[in-house]
């Protein structure tokens, strides 16, 4: 029987193999500098700390373990054949004796499943193949490999495993720090695992009296521990009774646990053996700094009812993901939910794309002009009003203006010169694929009505950076510490998006998703501090020391504010709100998610400068001028110019000199004799009749809106500032709403208020031009509707 069992004895793994086959329980997230950013469990069947080596373990535990377990721990060579026949001699005598198992046997059953003790104890051929395998182990290792692979691999209560796990545990401190009362309730919990609380703490008080007992050789014979002079049982027993409720080893711990748990999740799928340590693409002193901004200026927020955010850090030319901030933390109620991947409406960042693809087409360029002022766009549900963030209109204003300042009207109607379906492709070119179609948004999509990651987004402004050039992001390092693609696809209607990476780490891959000069355009314009000045002031939080071009976004209602830019080598996303969509009080674009971006900006270029791109081929830059402004002094050689004289960029081909309006002012109608204006020459709503006679005025008629209208009133506007904006041909006349007077001329604004309405259009003496009827639907107004009043 002792041959048969000494076969299987002689397979006993080397002490090498065991620490190398070990695995924890967790996996750590390392930065690319080597430094742990995150711990997260991985291993819900056990609970495994790190492997501790010997020297790294208390001297108290050390000496409780072998006074408890193997007095002779040092002297036998795997059994203790003295310890053994006074159990045999026990056992004869039916007396109750101590277990002759040494820390050798116990460790041979750990490492092999064959002389593991079963619930009605072990059979005789257990113990004599754990005896051969105890001598066979000491044979071939170390004293202190024995003791150091017993103490990473023996259970001590519930699902831990291993001295890390107990002392993290019950304790809060690593194996190093246990002092002589908690190595003394490790060691008792080596005997009885899950034995009551009462009964570990009066084995761990017979522990603490044989450490105090034993002589000093004992005491030093692993290493040095400070005696006791006596021993309280009372003081261990609530001592050990509030370490067994402990619970102080956190599932996860760090400063990335959202990248962490994405990156794991895409890596390594169900059934795939996830690695103790996973090196990854993340900057350490810019993760803890993105952290701390984003936390530090939400506290200054505060009282304006926002509580979470979002940071992401890529690099331009490799897609490394160099910063992933989730959520703000303790400041959350939903610290769990993952800002960069959260789906939140991006507000006014979709519309450098939006002018990008009208000026890779050709439809304009930076200094067209186009007209900042009320519209009303007929929609196959009712009419489209958009509206400015601050409720007011510029007039006729440049491209360049328009992005910069982020008006919404031009952009507007830029999307009805490029269509929706048109702009919805453009959009998927970049990185930014949609759930639902171009007509699902309608013109809405121009002020990013949809909802889209921060993921997303951000790697799209990463396409403006590169000249057009839109790639995948990258997670992981590998081959040497290139970066490595992230696997998998992000949930986004089923379908795959173009975050998500190969499996295989190679080089970065790039498809052209827009023209590279209309990129470069939009990148000239989003940093052109001047151009933004009307909307953000001169000295905007948005200008920084070195090159860079951003822009800002706030969704209806101000649920999401965003600031999305680049620098030479950075692109910098940041999204400010609350995860449960709940509206923040006065936060804007430069008050909200700006700071945090500057912030971010500053950090990453605080030694490292940043120079503006250089310009593709096929552009050329030209002087141009801008006509005189309707609203300048009476005279053409008066009126001021739309705006200032400067070099503008143009796909080459569309440049021109001068951009003005092409109209014909009171002042230059046709004179006659000595500079005096022909009485004869038409005024507005006349038209000449034959032989240079006036012919009768053309009746007017009502060009805006359309009969049979439908408007909804926007819950998210005040009342008082939504006007709906009636226009005539000619002069127009006298309006008429319900038979009450509205006004005069050919253009009158109105308070909409909720029912059906007739909309007349007289002349001087009461008779009716032209006449529509129209509907307002809308809650809110209560009461008679205001009584008319011309204007």
């Amino acid at each position: 029987m002792i041959a048969a069992c000494a076969l299987p004895a002689r397979a006993i793994p080397a002490f090498e193999e065991v620490r190398q086959d070990f695995r924890p329980s967790e996996t750590q997230i390392l930065s690319r500098e080597g430094e742990v950013l995150q711990r997260l469990r991985t291993d819900t069947s056990v609970r495994r700390g790190q492997w501790v080596p010997l020297a790294d373990v208390s001297p108290a535990l050390r000496t409780a373990l072998v006074l408890s377990e193997d007095k002779r721990f040092y002297e036998h060579s795997g059994v203790d054949w003295r310890a053994a026949s006074a159990a045999a001699w026990g056992n004869l005598w039916n007396q109750r004796t101590r277990g002759a198992s040494t820390l050798t046997m116990q460790l041979a059953g750990l490492l092999d499943g064959d002389w593991r003790q079963g619930p009605g104890g072990r059979t005789v051929v257990q113990k004599l193949g754990q005896t051969v395998a105890a001598q066979v182990l000491d044979r071939r290792w170390r004293k202190d490999q024995i003791l150091e692979a017993y103490l990473n691999l023996v259970p001590f209560r519930g699902e831990l495993v291993g001295i890390d796990a107990l002392s993290r545990t019950l304790f809060g401190k690593a194996a190093h720090g246990l002092d002589d009362r908690e190595a003394a309730v490790a060691a008792a919990l080596v005997r009885a695992p899950n034995a009551r609380p009462a009964l570990v703490a009066q084995r761990a008080c017979g522990v603490l009296r044989e450490m105090a007992a034993a002589p000093a050789p004992a005491r030093t014979a692993t290493a040095v521990s400070t005696p006791r002079a006596g021993v309280d049982c009372d003081a261990m027993d609530l001592f050990t009774t509030a370490a067994l409720q402990r619970r102080a080893f956190d599932a996860s711990e760090g400063v990335a646990p959202h990248f962490a748990r994405y990156l794991l999740r895409q890596r390594f799928g169900p059934g795939v053996p996830v690695p103790e340590r996973v090196a990854t693409t993340l900057r350490a002193p810019l993760q803890r700094f993105a952290v701390q901004s984003l936390q530090q200026h939400l506290r200054e927020l505060r009282g304006r009812n926002v509580e979470d955010g979002a940071v992401l850090v890529l690099d331009n030319a490799t897609g490394a993901v160099l910063a992933w901030v989730g959520s703000s933390g303790q400041l959350s109620q939903a610290g769990e939910v993952d800002g960069v991947l959260a789906l939140r409406q991006p507000g006014s960042t979709l519309k450098p794309f939006l002018y990008g693809q009208a000026i890779a087409e050709r439809r304009l360029t930076a200094a067209s002009l186009v007209e900042d002022s009320p519209a009303q766009i007929t929609t196959p549900s009712g009419l489209y009003i958009p509206q400015n963030y601050d409720r007011q209109f510029k007039g006729w204003v440049s491209v360049r203006t328009a992005l910069a300042a982020s008006l919404n009207v031009p952009a507007v109607r830029t999307l009805v010169m490029v269509t929706p379906d048109a702009f919805h492709r453009q959009l998927g070119a970049v990185g930014l694929p949609l759930r639902e179609s171009g007509d699902y948004f309608g013109y809405s999509l121009a002020l990013g009505s949809p909802e889209v990651p921060l993921l997303h987004l951000t790697n799209a402004y990463r396409t403006l950076a590169n000249g057009g050039r839109a790639g995948p992001v990258a997670g992981t390092l590998a081959n040497g510490g290139r970066a490595g693609p992230v696997a998998g696809t992000l949930a986004n209607g089923g379908r795959a998006s173009p975050v998500a990476l190969a499996d295989a780490p190679q080089p970065p891959r790039f498809t052209q998703g827009l023209d590279a000069r209309a990129a470069y355009i939009v990148g000239d314009i989003l940093s052109d501090g001047n151009a933004r000045a009307r909307t953000f002031g001169t000295d905007s939080v948005l200008a920084t020391r070195f090159w860079s071009a951003v822009k800002t976004g706030t969704s209806k209602d101000m649920r999401d504010n965003w600031a999305v830019g680049w620098s030479e080598r950075y692109t910098v996303g940041v999204w400010v709100g609350n995860a449960s969509g709940a509206a923040m009080h006065d936060v804007s674009g430069t008050s909200g998610a700006a700071p945090i971006w500057a912030a971010v900006m500053g950090f990453l270029h605080a030694r490292e400068p940043s120079r503006a791109p250089r310009p593709p081929q096929g552009l050329v830059q030209a002087p141009v001028r801008f006509g005189p402004s309707a609203s300048g002094p009476a005279g053409v050689g008066a009126a001021m110019p739309l705006e200032a004289a400067r070099q503008e960029w143009f796909l080459a081909g569309t440049q021109q000199p001068l951009f003005a309006m092409d109209s014909i002012a009171s002042s230059a109608l046709p004179t006659g004799a000595g500079g005096k204006k022909d009485p004869r020459s038409p005024r507005p709503g006349q038209r000449s009749a034959p032989g240079g006679e006036l012919a009768e005025p053309v009746a007017a008629r009502i060009t805006a809106p359309a009969a049979g209208t439908i408007v909804a009133l926007d819950p998210d506007i005040p009342p008082a500032r939504q006007r709906l904006h009636f226009t005539a041909t000619g002069d127009g006349g006298v309006w008429r709403m319900d038979g009450k007077l509205l006004g005069r001329g050919a253009h009158v604004a109105w308070l909409p208020w909720p029912g059906r309405h007739r909309v007349e259009l007289t002349d001087a003496r009461g008779r009716v031009l032209d006449e529509i009827r129209l509907e307002v639907r809308g809650a809110g107004a209560t009461g008679p509707a205001p009584a008319a009043a011309p204007r």
